[in-house]
């Protein structure tokens, strides 16, 4: 058998935790995350499309989207490079997704409880905490003002070694983290929904066809880190051009200004400062007071 292709790619995961076929998947994986107090039993996915176009554009988000039976909307997003811009990304997304359930004249009482969740494969925020859960309060008091909105952030790198596997969220992001290791391999053999995730990966990554797709989409992606971290580096030197160029000119105003200190001490004019050094009258005036 050939190597698993790496479940944390948003085409893979998409495959596995987004298809109609397996919804038990995405139910397990919502349920381990949000722990509700009643249990998801069902979703609706939605945008189920992979299309090759999809695949090949560097922008485009291959994410999870759902409804589930507890009249919530869900978006899941996998991200396995630091773009620097998740919190704002998350916000905006968000903020989408909770006004387009209205059309013009519906009422307010429609809106959903809308759920971002960010599975990132690198360490972003403060907290030492692998899952985060973001809410809006007030600041003082610490009193929820609804719960209508909830942001996630699921850290894959800040799951600790020996972290309790019962918890279903651990052992989702030990799938994530490596499917083949020894602890989900012991998973496998207690829970249903991660022994189904295991055999689509291993379905997908016998695919010639799936495979082809994958590293289409691997290319991809790497193209636009690639483009991400040009941009960043020239960014890097533009600021250290501009640095250098304001440090000289300050040199030189410092340089003009000893200079006309000295002029005024020998007693020339203003004007014939002024055309010496640079500087203007206003400047000079203040010098001589």
């Amino acid at each position: 058998m050939r190597g698993l292709l790496d479940p944390k790619m948003d085409f893979v995961f998409k495959n596995i935790f987004g298809s109609e076929k397996h919804p038990n998947i995405l139910i397990s994986f919502l349920n381990a995350t949000l722990k509700p107090k009643d249990l998801i039993t069902e979703v609706d996915i939605k945008n189920t499309d992979l299309n090759k176009g999809y695949i090949e554009d560097k922008f485009s988000r291959l994410d999870v989207k759902a409804t589930t039976s507890n009249n919530e909307i869900i978006n899941i997003e996998i991200q396995l490079k630091n773009e620097y811009n998740m919190i704002k990304r998350s916000l905006y997304y968000w903020s989408k997704l909770y006004s387009e359930q209205l059309n013009e004249g519906e009422d307010y009482s429609l809106l959903k409880r809308t759920i971002c969740i960010n599975i990132l494969n690198f360490k972003y925020l403060k907290t030492r905490m692998f899952h985060s859960v973001y809410r809006m309060k007030e600041i003082h008091t610490n009193e929820e003002l609804s719960n209508i909105q909830e942001i996630h952030f699921i850290e894959i790198p800040k799951l600790e070694d020996g972290s309790d596997e019962k918890d279903m969220l651990v052992a989702w992001i030990e799938f994530l983290k490596n499917p083949e290791s020894e602890k989900v391999r012991s998973l496998e053999m207690s829970v249903d929904e991660i022994r189904e995730a295991k055999d689509e990966l291993i379905k997908m990554s016998n695919d010639d066809t799936q495979r082809e797709l994958y590293e289409m989409r691997a290319k991809t992606l790497r193209d636009k880190i690639s483009a991400l971290n040009e941009a960043e580096r020239k960014g890097i030197q533009k600021g250290r051009a501009e640095g250098r160029k304001e440090g000289i000119e300050e040199g030189e105003k410092n340089k003009a200004i000893e200079i006309a200190k000295s002029l005024i001490n020998l007693g020339l004019d203003k004007e014939s400062i002024a055309k010496s050094t640079g500087l203007d009258l206003l400047e000079l005036e203040k010098l001589m007071n």
